[in-house]
């Protein structure tokens, strides 16, 4: 199954609430983890990671703390992500070793890369302002309640 790790999970919460609170101050991982419920010691692993690829800024002092490297605008998911995991795959047509060893017969290959490219694609259009808006209206509401209106009409 293709999945975020947790790390990456952790690292998109914490790019959000920097971008969130980038007026304000400087957040600390401590400030972010427990917001989140999350680890403090992960969270501060994940913001040196961040930090080392350049994705947020470290601040180092009494109102020190982590900051956005650049605008919420010019950062996408997929920066966030690769900052933490390194290249998103969906599959393991190549290792550490080269090509597997099926490379020459397999049939879903190509399929496969368009597939990995359209995530590439789409991960690298989200960008963190837009995961940082508000929704305007919930869309979770909308679906239970037409899930409720066929569930409804199955019965009758």
């Amino acid at each position: 199954m293709f999945k975020l790790s947790k790390k990456a999970d952790y690292g998109l919460i914490a790019v959000k609430h920097l971008a969130m609170h980038r007026q304000e101050h400087a957040c600390s991982a401590n400030e972010i983890a427990e917001e989140y419920g999350i680890s403090v010691t992960l969270m501060a692993k994940v913001l040196q990671r961040l930090a080392r690829e350049g994705v947020v800024v470290a601040k180092h002092g009494s109102t020190g703390g982590y900051q956005l490297a650049k605008d919420p605008g010019q950062v996408s998911a997929l920066d966030v992500i690769s900052a933490i995991d390194g290249p998103v795959l969906i599959t393991s047509c190549v290792t550490s070793h080269g090509n597997c060893e099926t490379t020459e017969r397999c049939s879903v290959r190509e399929p496969l890369r368009k597939v990995n490219e359209s995530i590439l694609g789409v991960l690298s259009t989200v960008t963190i302002a837009q995961m940082s808006e508000e929704p305007t209206e919930p869309v979770l509401v909308g679906l239970s309640s037409s899930m409720r209106s066929s569930s409804h009409m199955r019965s009758s």
